[in-house]
């Protein structure tokens, strides 16, 4: 006898225990653009009474050394840009003693910024852009059907018991993509989980645990780990010591992909499948038709011709790509001949891939009939962007409220006072690493950017573990851990009304609730493990990196 979906016959119900009472009270909270109305305000109050006591901390943090810059009118945003024309695509940090003060958003100064920021927050949020940018491909992909063809070959290669763990690498190594993974890997694991009969909710989570609560490791470098050494290495020069390379985490990054990949693929086999139980299509969700679509495969030679087609366009891509980033003074490469790291290569990754998806889609569609003019192309693009309209609304609010949030100066004010605690801390160096990564996982609830974090931490933690013996790299692989996790369940994930408008594809009552309950033991699970791998990592002195151990000796 099949197990029975406890959302299937009442959508509002998933459940006993405590996931279930989580997504029960998570439900009950308000819409999101509510929410983050209620947030903004909540902001606005404290910001004047902490102003109005005089709060302030003086503290050392990394900052951008400022550079000559020139206005750039052409870059792709709406309003003008400021580029270093000398190295455009690097950023260099420097220490300096600052002094954060706690600004009123209820100032003449505040409330200037509140009026005048308004349009330039919304225009400026990047996640906007690179939303509508990915999904443009994605969606032409869709609508030609190459999705469902690739979906099907997907199941076809991927052993039945090694797709959930196939899904969660893939979104491990999706963070060297930008944000590619949460707009185009997120959506595919759900129908591809549906095309196998299996619930899409479960393909969904594990791929955006994959993509979110793994980010900060990854097979290769990647664009973010060059900015968090340089920020170690201006930290590093306090005490003394010598630099790193970008490739001082390597290893254990490696590790730690392929560990926590098989601990997500874990508990979405054993804690969330039995949790949501069988799948069962709602009415209204347009869920069974996303399934049935999979299903409905053209003629096999005519397919085997589209996707033959959709191959040689990616090809073609690829070929173009290459031409544009390998020879000599080519224009993806650094000026000083780089293909990696911060070059414009890794910096146009996500509209490299767009290109693939669309030429792509564009190939198959011809082949298979599904695309004959490019007003078919047209009308894709369209119905992809109308379907982003809601989300486009709360990411309105999302985007005042961060900007309100940072104006105020609350969250570095917050992670400048834990830091001080801890350094007073008088407990040894591993169980040190360990309260500092709790507490980091405390703080990305509150300030989710990898970089920023790193930037107020670096500059006390890694001259205090210097002096007690600990490497820099082992301080910025503890910084890893705590800055990923919870990345699942934090409101101010910007791309968690996303998610949630995928999820209630299939669930057309869920709520945010839905999405943390999702997510929780994934989260549990994932910084349960990094601290074991960690701990035994540090006391075996296993090289994090090539030549570089996490003790000093």
């Amino acid at each position: 006898m099949s197990a029975k979906n406890p959302t299937a016959d009442d959508p509002s119900k998933s459940g006993g225990g405590i996931l279930g009472a989580i997504e029960k009270i998570g439900n009950k909270v308000p819409h999101p653009v509510m929410m983050f109305l209620y947030l903004i305000i909540g902001v606005i109050v404290l910001s004047a009474v902490l102003s109005l006591l005089g709060v302030s901390v003086t503290e050392e943090i990394a900052v951008p050394v400022p550079v000559d810059s020139i206005v750039d009118l052409y870059e792709d945003s709406a309003a003008p840009g400021y580029i270093n024309p000398t190295s455009p695509y690097e950023e260099e940090f420097e220490v300096r003693s600052e002094t954060i003060t706690i600004r009123s958003l209820l100032s003449i100064e505040g409330i200037r910024f509140i009026f005048t920021s308004f349009v330039p927050n919304f225009s400026g949020f990047a996640v906007i852009g690179i939303t509508f940018i990915a999904l443009m491909g994605a969606g032409v992909s869709e609508e030609a059907g190459l999705m469902n063809a690739m979906i099907r070959k997907l199941v076809q290669v991927a052993p039945a018991g090694l797709l959930t763990f196939f899904i969660v690498f893939v979104g491990v190594l999706s963070s060297v993509a930008s944000d590619a993974g949460y707009l185009i890997l997120i959506p595919l694991a759900a129908v591809a989980f549906a095309s196998v009969k299996r619930h899409p909710l479960v393909g969904l989570s594990a791929a955006f645990a994959g993509v979110a609560c793994i980010f900060t490791v990854n097979l290769i470098p990647t664009p973010v780990d060059a900015m968090l050494t340089e920020i170690t290495n201006e930290s590093i020069a306090l005490a003394g010591g010598q630099p790193i390379t970008i490739g001082a985490n390597l290893f254990f990054g490696i590790g730690s992909s392929i560990v926590l990949a098989a601990v997500a693929a874990v508990v979405a086999s054993r804690i969330i499948a039995p949790r949501l139980g069988e799948y069962k299509p709602e009415a209204g969700t347009g869920a069974g038709d996303a399934a049935a679509d999979v299903k409905q495969e053209l003629a096999p030679e005519v397919e085997a011709r589209a996707l033959r087609a959709a191959g040689l366009a990616v090809l073609g891509v690829a070929v173009l790509i290459l031409l544009l980033t390998l020879p000599p003074g080519a224009p993806l490469r650094q000026p000083e001949e780089q293909v990696g790291g911060n070059s414009p290569l890794m910096d146009s990754l996500l509209f490299i891939i767009t290109l693939f998806f669309l030429i792509a889609g564009i190939a198959y569609g011809k082949v298979a009939g599904t695309v004959k003019s490019s007003a078919d192309v047209i009308k894709a693009v369209t119905k992809t962007f109308a379907g982003l309209a809601g989300l486009v609304f709360m990411l309105l609010m999302i985007s005042q409220f961060i900007a309100l949030f940072n104006y105020s100066n609350l969250p570095r004010y917050i992670a400048v006072v834990l830091a001080g605690i801890l350094e007073q801390a008088n407990i040894g160096a591993l169980p040190l690493l360990i309260v500092m990564i709790l507490v980091i996982v405390l703080l990305d609830f509150i300030m989710p950017g990898s970089v920023p974090k790193w930037a107020i931490f670096a500059p006390i933690f890694v001259p205090l573990f210097i002096r007690l013996g600990v490497a820099p790299e082992s301080v910025l692989a503890a910084y890893r851990i705590g800055d990923s996790p919870v990345n699942a369940i934090t409101p101010l994930m910007v791309y968690l009304p996303f998610i949630l408008t995928i999820v209630q594809r299939y669930q057309k009552n869920a709520g945010i609730g839905t999405v943390i309950s999702l997510m929780i033991p994934y989260v549990i699970a994932i910084l349960i493990a990094w601290l074991l791998l960690f701990i035994v990592w540090f006391l075996l002195n296993v090289p994090l990196g090539p030549g570089y151990l996490p003790q000093i000796t």
